[in-house]
């Protein structure tokens, strides 16, 4: 008897598909954003004290309580506030699963959810498994993705349960104002919506950009839930490890579901994390190291065929025009260049339901510089 899908993505995303082609062709892989540099060493270190100290059993189903309480600390420096503790912060496997959790929380059979595209590709099965319905609304790409904040409010209907966010955006790289927030609020501020708010970049961030986290916004403060990665945070994707915060009543209801789909997260992992926030790295870190870094990006294209579509002002990837170099489909284009030309790229259309035929690709830059000087030299001879 064949099993039904319960979603309506795609079966095999475009991630895996083209860092498998990379890996194939040997290419210089811009595509996923996997970082191929070395972590802090004090992180390995922590993990091997964990494991000698004997941090080897189940964590307490919300977390490690020194990694919440460490977590709390560092939040409420960096957002000048004090409003984070450790009973409205729940440790997950990874930020992905912070997402599906929460729609599993908020969400009944029917109830729609509006999304903004172009969207990262987990969210709509994450929607659709847990019962609801995916409601695009489309940022404008000939405006550098900007909302129209009209469409949104066209978009609203009486079964809307929940908006979802995500700031630093990937790909297009924007990033939430305080306008944004407060337009947001008024648009449900009389309604039973409650809001999602993906924000895994948010220690990343370029040219004086500030994060404005969902959780202070304190006419939403009792409808959101904000969704963190240590994976991109720290530059270690494959410990997944992640956290949500949001008010209590809403943390009780995600650790209710939780408790029975994981339980517990990775405990060495954990104590490694709450050791390595108290050494206090700058604030700005990844900031910094990764700004470079896009900037090496750009300069090794400037004066190319690929044409900057904005300039990326969050997470690390940027998104780059090609229609001056080809009028394949992008889908095409990406496999022509990692099979041609050794350099993997990630389509636009694979963050788009129905593909509009815009002729973008997204390159990361979450790479050793030798890496992306080796790849933009290819790029730029084009």
């Amino acid at each position: 008897m064949a099993l039904r899908t319960k979603h309506t993505a795609a079966p095999l995303n475009i991630f895996t598909i083209m860092s498998a082609l990379a890996k194939k062709e040997q290419a210089y892989n811009l595509s996923q954003g996997l970082p191929d540099y070395p972590v802090a060493p004090e992180l390995g270190e922590f993990l091997k004290e964990a494991v000698t100290n004997g941090y080897n059993q189940y964590a307490p189903m919300p977390g490690l309580v020194e990694l919440r309480e460490q977590i709390a600390v560092y939040f409420n420096r960096i957002y000048h506030s004090d409003y984070c503790h450790a009973n409205n912060i729940t440790i997950t496997p990874g930020a992905t699963y912070g997402l599906f959790t929460a729609f599993a929380t908020i969400l009944e059979q029917g109830d729609e959810v509006i999304y903004l595209e172009p969207a990262f590709d987990c969210y709509l099965p994450a929607i659709e498994i847990n019962g609801g319905i995916p409601v695009c609304v489309r940022l404008d790409a000939a405006r550098n993705f900007e909302i129209d904040w009209q469409k949104i409010k066209d978009a609203v209907t009486s079964k809307t349960k929940v908006i979802l966010i995500n700031t630093p955006h990937n790909p297009t790289g924007t990033v939430w104002s305080k306008n944004d927030w407060d337009t947001l609020a008024d648009l449900i501020s009389d309604k039973n919506i409650y809001v999602v708010s993906d924000e895994v970049y948010n220690t990343i961030l370029f040219d004086g950009q500030q994060h404005i986290p969902g959780y202070l916004q304190e006419r939403l403060r009792n409808r959101v839930i904000s969704v963190y990665s240590f994976g991109k945070m720290y530059h270690i994707t494959g410990w997944k490890v992640g956290f949500c915060i949001a008010a209590e009543h809403i943390t009780n209801a995600f650790r209710s579901i939780h408790q029975y789909l994981t339980f517990s997260v990775n405990t060495p992992a954990q104590y490694a994390l709450a050791r390595y926030l108290e050494l206090h790295r700058p604030d700005d870190e990844a900031s910094v190291f990764l700004q470079k870094k896009r900037d090496l990006l750009i300069r090794g294209l400037s004066g190319s065929k690929f044409k900057l579509n904005g300039t990326t002002k969050g997470s690390y990837f940027q998104l780059f025009d090609y229609s001056a170099l080809s009028d394949l489909p992008d889908i095409a284009f990406a496999q022509w260049l990692a099979t041609r030309h050794k350099v993997a790229t990630i389509p636009l259309s694979a963050f788009y339901k129905t593909p509009p035929g815009i002729s973008q690709v997204r390159f990361s830059f979450a790479k050793e510089d030798a890496v992306i000087k080796a790849a933009t030299d290819i790029l730029a001879g084009l």
